[in-house]
């Protein structure tokens, strides 16, 4: 297989990721009563996770992190992040906000 053929691959089976993945967003606070926003159960590369964070928190003017494969954004935006989700290719029925 080319690399070309293989990167193809790749892109398809990260496209099958997003739809079937089941992502919850969830709003927790943290030390002095500050709402932290996290996003778990995207299955990406840690390069594209970061990537895709990168992207949430400038669109949503905020800091944030990645770790473990969990995104933690500062601040409640919970319908803004699955917002972007959807707009990124994850499918409407596969994120659960709680």
């Amino acid at each position: 297989m080319s690399k070309d053929q293989d990167e193809g691959f790749e892109d398809i089976l990260a496209e099958l990721d997003r739809e079937e993945a089941r992502v919850k967003i969830r709003m927790e606070m943290r030390r002095f009563g500050k709402p932290t926003t996290v996003i778990e159960g995207i299955t990406m590369s840690d390069k594209d996770l970061h990537e895709l964070n990168s992207k949430m928190k400038r669109a949503l003017a905020t800091g944030g992190t990645v770790k473990d494969g969990i995104m933690i954004l500062q601040g409640d935006h919970r319908e803004s992040a699955a917002k972007m989700l959807k707009e990124n290719g994850f499918s409407e029925g596969s994120i659960e906000i709680i």
